[in-house]
């Protein structure tokens, strides 16, 4: 039987990045994707946003991780040459009732490490953003977007270039868990085939709890429940009409940020994106939503016409959190949580996720500790 050191199962903008770090350590790493090519599952679907930290309970690990990751997320773009814009968001308040949620989010924010948050009045918002209606509101500068695929594309090539690799088009069907190693069986070009790996990560993403629960021998009471939570984006056919990227004030149930206006690189505005529990994965974009889109979105924009909204794409988050429950955390399980050497579980990278992904692999390379590589 084939035997590899170290295999990374999920080759999304996380997996890829624990696999970066990982491969640095120890060359003999693969990672494997259902999908033929890396990035086509959640990653691929995104605002492209890279967070400030703002929302996040604190001591949290979406809270410490997305403002580590921020950090990390910016000084290696600049190195790699991967395209982004520092080009700030602006949380607003559209009516005095509001204006305590924005007090509430500032709390949040200087908690968690956020120093940098500045108040603009209306006033200030009016020469800033001519077509945006509030009372207030809180501007971050450190809060940007990011090419996702580009990204992606510089950690793979750091994988190869440590001596890592890349399987696509491998679907992992069960793992057999033997006292030093794991037995992967999967499916390539409609084969079987299984190989051997002292260590494992799971980073799945809306297949993470599947994978889990095909361990053989793993405790299913430690995998927690997922909810497909599908967000829909619509694009502006008119020019764009923003400098920064709008945000209203968060949903008070912690479920989503609220339909916002994020900026592309290409300059393309889309609005999104909204909370939609569903029952199996659909990435259709659900049009019966584009009366909720012009409502929510008119509270900030007026000047927004009708029919001046298209149906853009739709993502499906791996959340933890179901209807009318409490936010959850990352959850990043290791031995002392399921009593299995050598794995690590991701479960509920949703957003900040591709904000946190360098934070994140290092989290991973120190669960792992000293004897890794």
């Amino acid at each position: 039987m084939d035997h590899i050191d170290t295999c990374v199962i999920g080759a999304g903008v996380v997996g890829l990045a624990v696999s970066r770090v990982l491969a640095g350590l120890n060359s003999d790493l693969l990672v494997l994707d259902t999908e033929t090519n890396y990035g086509q599952g959640v990653s691929s679907r995104n605002s492209e946003v890279i967070h400030a930290g703002i929302y996040y309970p604190a001591d949290s690990l979406k809270a410490s991780l997305c403002v580590r990751g921020k950090q990390l997320l910016y000084e290696y773009c600049e190195s790699h040459h991967v395209a982004f814009n520092r080009c700030g968001k602006l949380i607003v308040a559209t009516q005095r009732g509001e204006e305590p949620v924005l007090e509430e989010v500032l709390a949040k924010a200087e908690k968690n490490g956020v120093d940098d948050i500045q108040h603009w009045s209306a006033r200030k918002i009016a020469d800033e953003e001519p077509q945006v209606e509030a009372t207030c509101g809180l501007f971050s500068p450190s809060t940007g977007i990011v090419s996702a695929h580009e990204l992606m594309t510089a950690y793979l090539a750091d994988i190869e270039d440590a001596g890592g690799s890349f399987a696509g088009g491998t679907h992992v069907l069960s793992v057999g868990i033997e006292k030093d190693k794991f037995i992967i069986y999967c499916r390539v070009g409609g084969e079987q085939y299984e190989f051997s790996c002292r260590v494992l990560v799971n980073s799945g993403g809306l297949g993470a709890q599947q994978l889990a629960s095909s361990m053989d021998g793993m405790d299913t009471g430690v995998i927690p429940p997922l909810h497909y939570c599908r967000g829909n984006y619509f694009t502006l056919a008119a020019g764009n009409p923003f400098k920064h990227l709008i945000y209203p004030v968060p949903e008070r149930s912690g479920a989503g940020l609220g339909v916002h206006a994020t900026i592309d690189l290409g300059g393309q505005v889309k609005f999104g994106p909204d909370i939609e529990y569903i029952d199996f994965i659909d990435y259709s974009v659900s049009l019966d939503r584009l009366p909720q889109y012009y409502a929510a979105i008119r509270r900030y924009y007026p000047g927004l016409k009708d029919g001046e909204l298209n149906p853009g794409y739709a993502g499906i988050r791996p959340k933890l959190q179901g209807p009318g429950e409490l936010p959850t955390d990352f959850v990043v399980q290791s031995v002392k949580d399921h009593g299995i050497p050598g794995l690590i579980q991701l479960f509920g990278i949703e957003s900040p996720g591709l904000t946190s992904s360098m934070a994140i692999a290092e989290y991973v390379a120190e669960l792992f500790g000293s004897d890794y590589g």
